[in-house]
């Protein structure tokens, strides 16, 4: 009975995560998208070369990773989305503010990229596609969490050493 209950709880942990970082991603790629030159403004202001560019990868990553957490598709890669996103949101705009996000802090952002990796370790769950196509068992939790956490953290270092500068 404990060990059924144990993988009860871990099916609802993971669907919870699942929908809130997903969700999440959703929510902010749409409202990136719906305002693609004020994104771009922005973008420009704390220093990206390309605010443009920046701006559209922004939504359709953010939209993109959130849809895939959301469906349970492609977790350690969709994670790493997440990851990396928030990676260069936490470096080009929340680190110098300290750790609360009430002064735009990096409180926010990290928690996020956390929750990512954290579901990338317990995995997407039954109800998703990678369980449906048996990709939920070729890796172990963490080897999900270090693709999550890598590939994240990796991307994050690429995007702004190739399109940001501090203003």
């Amino acid at each position: 009975m404990g060990r059924r209950r144990n993988r009860v709880g871990r099916e609802i942990a993971s669907l919870l995560l699942r929908s809130a970082v997903g969700g999440t991603m959703i929510a902010h790629g749409v409202k990136h998208g719906r305002s693609l030159e004020g994104t771009a403004g922005w973008f420009g202001s704390i220093g990206f070369r390309q605010p443009k560019l920046q701006a559209q990868a922004s939504a359709v990553v953010e939209i993109g990773s959130g849809a895939l957490l959301l469906a349970g598709a492609g977790t350690p890669l969709a994670a790493a989305a997440v990851v990396g996103t928030m990676g260069v949101a936490a470096r080009s705009v929340h680190v110098p503010n300290g750790f609360f996000i009430t002064a735009e802090g990096w409180e926010y952002v990290t928690n996020l990229a956390t929750a990512a990796v954290a579901l990338a370790a317990i995995g997407p769950g039954r109800f998703s596609v990678d369980h449906a196509a048996g990709l939920d068992r070729r890796l172990t939790g963490g080897q999900r969490a270090a693709v999550a956490a890598g590939l994240g953290l990796a991307g994050a270092a690429a995007q702004l050493a190739a399109f940001w500068r501090k203003p």
